[in-house]
């Protein structure tokens, strides 16, 4: 027997379908997250069952469990930066043993059939099956990576390299798939290539590092001085503009072959469009929750171009752990426990206090804070 939940989705409610579970959810748009117990399905023929070891917490877990998007399903348990072992395979596994190290990202499901699912394409898929606040195949609704476990169907796993940290890997599965899938369907992975980074953020210092990989001229743009030194010194971009100096961004203009903006906040596009050469594409990453002001000219004179791009498809993201595994490519997080989530992640996250992740420690510390239930 199943209870349907009042958007429609079903939870299980007993251990013979399912297997219980332990993790961290809201229950109203305060956001505020308590220990919440539930099941997940058995692993069927397909699936993967993962203990969880790290996940990364990503800004849109913080508008998923306030509601801000306007289509949150409470309880809400978040989660798409999920990496772990391997504990059970179905029949039908080939591509992991129990052991494996292994990660999620931000799609537990998609139709197969499609456009898009053919062409490798599954995050375009009209039927994608989201890790969290989504419903599965089986009319339940997905619960994430801030849990012990979770089961996934095989094609939305991919392996880890044994050389990389994994609790470093985990932002990988989402902020880090979204910049590189950009860059690659943009060509901006070449070497001797100028690229720009709009925001040092969760999202940009990742581009930066692949940019430097990929063998790129890279400028970081930003409205901050503060951030030159760790831009330069401490992630090896080769310039720095301040994008809030015409003065500064003067001197570079005409001088990019593909930026990446992965800023969220309101901000004027023109003087980036200028930046770009005569066909440059300028890239968005980022999820300004305002309308942005679009001038045309600046396109128009110069055949520049504005797009955007949604993390990436399952094979891209396995290329793309492969290659952060050969250049030793890692995020910058701050490791934390399970009860500085309850308190104070969510909060300092809303600041953007964080350089340059969250991930938290799950294997370690979500059992501390299950007594609070």
């Amino acid at each position: 027997m199943a209870a349907t939940t009042q958007n429609g989705g079903k939870v299980a409610t007993t251990e013979e379908d399912r297997r219980k579970v332990f993790g961290l959810a809201a229950r109203d748009s305060s956001g505020v997250l308590s220990p919440f117990h539930f099941y997940n399905r058995k692993n069927g023929e397909d699936d993967v069952t993962i203990k969880i070891l790290y996940c990364g917490i990503c800004h849109s877990d913080l508008h998923q469990v306030k509601n801000e998007w306007k289509n949150t399903v409470y309880p809400s348990l978040p989660g798409h930066e999920i990496v772990g072992l391997v504990t059970e395979v179905g029949n039908n596994v080939g591509k992991f043993k129990i052991g494996d190290k292994v990660g999620v990202g931000c799609l537990v499901g998609s139709c197969h059939s499609c456009e898009n699912c053919i062409q490798n394409q599954e995050n375009y898929c009209s039927k994608l099956i989201l890790t969290y606040n989504s419903i599965d195949t089986d009319g339940t609704i997905t619960y994430g990576g801030y849990s012990d476990k979770i089961v996934v169907n095989q094609h939305f796993v991919v392996k880890l390299p044994e050389n990389l940290a994994m609790d470093k890997v985990a932002p990988l599965l989402c902020a880090g798939i979204t910049v590189y899938n950009s860059m690659k369907s943009l060509g901006l992975n070449e070497a001797g290539k100028h690229l720009g980074v709009v925001g040092l953020g969760g999202l940009g210092h990742i581009a930066v590092k692949f940019g430097k990989a990929f063998g790129m001229k890279v400028t970081v743009i930003s409205s901050s001085m503060k951030k030159r030194e760790e831009a330069i010194k401490q992630l090896g971009a080769d310039d720095f503009l301040i994008s809030s100096d015409p003065q500064h961004m003067q001197g570079a203009i005409g001088t990019m072959d593909g930026i990446i903006n992965t800023v969220s906040a309101k901000h004027n596009l023109v003087p980036l469009i200028a930046l770009l050469k005569t066909k440059g594409k300028l890239a968005m990453v980022g999820a300004p929750e305002h309308p942005l002001e679009l001038h045309v000219a600046p396109l128009l004179f110069g055949g520049k171009t504005i797009t955007g791009s949604l993390i990436g498809g399952m094979k891209d993201t396995q290329e793309m752990i492969d290659f952060a595994g050969e250049h030793n490519i890692t995020a910058e997080i701050e490791l934390i426990g399970a009860d500085y989530v309850t308190n104070e992640a969510m909060k300092r996250l809303a600041k953007a206090d964080v350089r340059y992740r969250f991930v938290i420690d799950i294997g370690n510390t979500l059992y501390s804070v299950e007594q609070l239930g």
